[in-house]
Parts: structure tokens; C-alpha cells; sequence
């Protein structure tokens, strides 16, 4: 056995609209509904450029197979979700065209730019830009 890849996020928001326009808009992911027995109200699916489902943006009261308490806001023992990008400065034009906080960080040592902004619910997003 072997982990291929990180396949997904899935965030609970009480505002799906807000999360799924966030995501479209900053990042370029597609939405799509998800599949049954999960319904376009209570969950939504966006999708990256390989049309793979990397995040799952599900209601409060989304029916989950494993149920635990969820709490709004900073992401507990989880401190951020890292995406690796392409198009460094579209990125930072289009955080501030929307007036978004982010901060900047270098990693010479292996060439990585990184931006560090938060969605509408608290998470901390660590978008890396390799090679710039």
C-alpha cells in the first residue's frame, strides 16, 4: 500500500454560495454538483484544470458517513491547506482587485514563492508558485 496523491479538502461552511465563489473566482476551480445522494444544496464539488474534485464544499447540515462536531472559523489542529499554482502575478492581482489580506513569503532554496490568504471561512490557503 501507498498514498498516490492528497486527493481532496472538504470544507463545512454555512455558506456554500460564498465558499463555491471564492474558490471559482480566485483559483480558477470549476463547480459541479455533487454526486447522490448529496444534493446541489448541500454539496458542491470544485474542480481544477485535470478535472479532479479537490474540494468538497459541503452545508452544515450535509449528511457525513463519519459525524463529529463542526466548529466555524480557524481550522483547529489544522493549520492551513497548501495548493501548488501556476501565474504568480495574476494571483496577486486578482487579490487585489478583491481587497484581500495576504502576505508573501520566498523560499530560495527551492525556488518557491508562496502567497498565504484565508477563504470566507477562517482556512488559511498557502498558494505555491515553483520556479519563479
Amino acid at each position: 500500500m501507498q498514498v498516490e496523491a492528497l486527493d481532496h479538502i472538504n470544507i463545512i461552511t454555512p455558506d456554500i454560495d460564498a465558499s463555491c465563489a471564492f474558490y471559482s473566482s480566485l483559483l480558477g476551480l470549476q463547480r459541479r454538483n455533487a454526486p447522490p445522494p448529496l444534493t446541489p444544496t448541500n454539496a458542491q464539488w470544485m474542480y481544477d484544470h485535470a478535472d479532479r474534485a479537490i474540494l468538497h464544499i459541503n452545508s452544515l447540515d450535509c449528511p457525513r458517513t463519519y459525524e463529529r462536531d463542526v466548529v466555524a472559523g480557524p481550522t483547529g489542529s489544522i493549520h492551513h491547506v497548501a495548493l501548488r499554482c501556476h501565474g504568480f502575478a495574476e494571483m496577486i492581482d486578482r487579490l487585489d482587485a478583491r481587497g484581500a489580506d495576504y502576505k508573501l513569503n520566498r523560499v530560495d532554496a527551492i525556488n518557491l514563492d508562496q502567497i498565504f490568504t484565508e477563504d470566507p471561512n477562517g482556512i488559511l490557503l498557502e498558494l505555491n508558485f515553483f520556479g519563479g
